[in-house]
């Protein structure tokens, strides 16, 4: 039986460039169905974030405020998401909010003041790592709030986006969605990874428990907070790499920017992968 030949560190030293390195690779008839994938995602990223700077003067330049909320389960990606969005843009004219559990003090406030306070300057886009839709899953699933603070937000948040719309604020909502099995084992990593363990905690643990309960508050929260001025846009998330690039491609897809027509690769989101609400409701996990 013919030995399977392997990449050796002299391969790895004669080659100049991905490109010589995959003819080796090539040369040697080794699957490389992997590599290409890394390949493809390394440069679409790179191509993606050229574009997402250019928006980033065009947003400063006109003085526009633009929101992006990352909502989901646990562990469905969406501070990696976050982190590829913002890794080159100007911190001066972008920010990352991603709130603690409010303090006492805003514990007796109006729901929504302290996300108010991290709302875009004039010119800034803000990430919200998280948002004011805690109270919609989260806060109810894990008994954080009480039944009347819970109704009373879900009849509040559409008034409460619709004068930011009114307002002239730009606001994407995107909710990431993933298998009860991916989250598991996802959840698995990180006990198991050291650099990682600081992500989970006791609540992720009850996101197995609670699934189902997690769905049908995320699902009164779709049927009475999507709105034609503030809709929700849900991302297929199991292949974290392919949910970055396309939500990326999502936002880019929703402004006309300068330098837009001179992009290197498709603004065009994969409708398998992100679409609004109404489109994914039998399909969400």
């Amino acid at each position: 039986m013919k030995e399977k030949q392997k990449l050796t560190l002299k391969d790895f030293e004669k080659a100049s460039s991905n490109n010589e390195l995959l003819q080796i690779i090539k040369q040697k008839k080794i699957s490389i169905d992997k590599v290409n994938k890394k390949l493809f995602y390394e440069e679409e990223l790179r191509r993606l974030q050229i574009e997402l700077v250019k928006l980033q003067r065009w947003v400063s330049k006109n003085r526009k405020r633009v929101v992006i909320l990352f909502e989901g389960r646990d562990a469905a990606g969406k501070g990696g998401t976050i982190r590829r969005f913002t890794e080159h843009l100007n911190p001066r004219s972008m920010r990352v909010v991603a709130l603690a559990k409010p303090t006492e003090v805003e514990q007796g406030q109006w729901y929504f003041r302290r996300y108010i306070r991290r709302l875009p300057n004039p010119g800034e886009i803000v990430f919200f790592d998280r948002s004011w839709y805690n109270r919609a899953v989260v806060e109810p699933v894990m008994g954080f709030c009480s039944e009347e603070q819970y109704q009373k937000f879900i009849v509040q948040v559409p008034e409460f986006e619709h004068m930011l719309y009114e307002d002239g604020t730009i606001i994407i909502k995107f909710w990431f969605s993933i298998l009860k099995e991916e989250q598991l084992s996802r959840f698995k990593s990180r006990i198991s990874t050291p650099l990682k363990r600081w992500k989970f905690s006791p609540v992720d643990q009850k996101g197995q428990e609670l699934w189902d309960k997690y769905t049908h508050y995320r699902e009164q929260m779709f049927s009475k907070t999507h709105t034609s001025y503030s809709p929700w846009i849900t991302v297929k998330a199991n292949d974290k790499e392919i949910a970055r690039l396309e939500s990326i491609r999502y936002v880019l897809s929703q402004f006309e920017y300068d330098g837009k027509d001179e992009a290197l690769t498709t603004l065009l989101p994969d409708p398998n992968v992100v679409m609004r609400y109404y489109r994914s409701s039998k399909r969400l996990n």
